[in-house]
């Protein structure tokens, strides 16, 4: 399969990538520093310099045959950026994707996204762009899914996770993050599903199966 990654130097989306190379699948990532190619060509990735704030990817979707957005403006970005690049670019990758033809898209979105008020003051703005940008996939039609990771950390990953659309805040590792989403590529049961997911004790296919 071949798999475009919205994000691509971002730390799922790279650990994401090198998953894809290992199991044999085409990964190509969407970043807007050229100085950023060498990482993904470690992760046996093909870097495709796009800049999704400003640029029209439609040419580069390419034979893509799923989409994977897993961009985001970051901690320290201002409420326009969460606007721009938490939604925008989301909407602009969906819109590409109708566009020419390719129906996977799966979301990297954040547990909080189904109620944007409860996640306090700081979390709001970034809880919102990315409620549109989940509602913007479903609407579209597309064969999407919207995975929802807790807070994220830098801890070995484990294989076993909780998944589901009412799991209780906790952490999971970027590692198992990365894992889940390419267990969601090979799942099509997972099409149309929006879910919770945060460590647990459950091989992340059986969890997926169970959605």
């Amino acid at each position: 399969m071949e798999v475009l990654v919205a994000g691509g130097h971002g730390q799922i989306a790279l650990r994401l990538l090198k998953l894809l190379s290992e199991r044999g699948h085409r990964g190509r990532g969407i970043i807007r520093n050229p100085d950023h190619a060498a990482d993904l060509q470690a992760a046996g990735a093909e870097p495709v310099l796009c800049d999704l704030e400003s640029d029209d990817p439609h040419q580069h979707i390419g034979t893509a045959e799923a989409i994977v957005f897993a961009a985001g403006a970051g901690p320290g970005s201002g409420p326009e950026r969460k606007r721009t690049v938490d939604l925008g670019a989301a909407v602009k990758l969906i819109e590409a994707a109708e566009a020419t033809g390719v129906r996977r898209y799966v979301m990297v979105s954040s547990i909080g996204a189904d109620d944007p008020a409860g996640g306090g003051e700081q979390m709001r703005l970034y809880l919102e762009a990315k409620a549109e940008a989940d509602a913007a996939l479903v609407a579209s039609g597309l064969d999407g899914t919207i995975v929802r990771p807790g807070r994220l950390t830098d801890d070995p990953g484990t294989g076993a996770v909780t998944a589901g659309p009412d799991v209780g805040r906790a952490d999971i590792p970027r590692e198992d993050v990365a894992a889940v989403i390419v267990g969601v590529l090979d799942d099509p049961g997972t099409i149309g599903k929006t879910f919770v997911v945060v460590s647990g004790d459950t091989p992340i296919a059986t969890a997926l199966s169970r959605l």
